[in-house]
């Protein structure tokens, strides 16, 4: 079962998103069950969680039904680096003075 979750996770986060070269997908096992750490882009987080974490809940349900099938628990881990606060481009003043309300 090890080589089928993994590489159906795979599969399927690589067709989401944009840069599929970067994700790394990690199994340990435990008393608690099977752990499947994902490792992708911070820009890509975004797109894997989707709206209100829709798109990481569908994929949740999918492998749990994996795990069903082969009797045992699956949980998946998002393993995204943090962008700090200043790593967000903030507009310039050239910009700001383009402003049509002003007076």
């Amino acid at each position: 079962m090890q080589e089928s979750d993994v590489a159906l996770l795979e599969q399927i986060i690589k067709a989401i998103v944009e840069k599929p070269e970067s994700v790394a997908i990690s199994r340990t096992v435990d008393e608690m069950g099977v752990l499947l750490t994902v490792r992708l882009d911070d820009k890509d987080a975004g797109a894997l969680i989707g709206r209100g974490g829709e798109t990481i809940a569908a994929i949740r349900r999918i492998m749990k039904l994996v795990g069903i099938k082969a009797n045992a628990r699956i949980n998946i881990k998002l393993d995204v680096p943090r962008r700090s606060k200043n790593a967000y481009d903030k507009p310039s003043i050239e910009d700001q003075s383009n402003n049509p309300r002003e007076l």
